[in-house]
């Protein structure tokens, strides 16, 4: 039951990883449309920069936690790359625990942020001036999932932990 659960954890942040990846398309557009507009119209817009820099965030987080099941996050490995078998799966579980426990306490710090911002309609106070309160929520949401999705690497970690032992370990 709990390893269905965290396949669909996975599952879940990898269609999110397909969301991001697609959103980066977006940004592609605006900056071009910027560009024709400033140097050929000499009529930059005020809001083409602001708009890919607010694409951009939720591409970021979004992104984070399948980048995680995959491996992709830059690590210090001089230590792990050293270690095999039940000491490489027991140095994962203290690594996706450490993960875990920040990425809750950083969802559970951001999530009254967010839910103020609604509460303000905040907005991004520049020429433009969009609202942004809605991608606050963003910050929790990811994180709340890199969350589960280091649960569930730790899982998979104290599976093999917990397994026949590997030669050489």
């Amino acid at each position: 039951m709990i390893t269905s659960l965290f396949a669909a954890i996975t599952a879940l942040n990898r269609v999110l990883f397909v969301v991001a990846a697609a959103i980066i398309f977006a940004v592609v557009p605006m900056l071009l449309y910027e560009v024709v507009a400033r140097y050929a119209f000499d009529a930059p817009t005020v809001w083409a920069m602001e708009a890919s820099t607010l694409v951009f965030g939720p591409h970021f987080m979004l992104a984070g936690p399948y980048l995680l099941h995959l491996k992709g996050h830059v690590a210090v490995d001089i230590v792990s790359e050293h270690l095999e078998g039940r000491a490489r799966a027991a140095l994962d579980i203290f690594s996706y625990a450490v993960i875990a426990i920040f990425a809750a306490v950083f969802a559970k710090v951001a999530w009254p942020l967010a839910v103020n911002a609604y509460e303000m309609g905040e907005t991004s106070f520049s020429a433009w001036n969009p609202p942004i309160w809605w991608m606050k929520f963003i910050v929790p949401f990811a994180l709340a999932m890199l969350c589960a999705q280091a649960l569930a690497e730790g899982w998979a970690a104290l599976r093999r932990l917990s397994g026949p032992a590997e030669a050489g370990s």
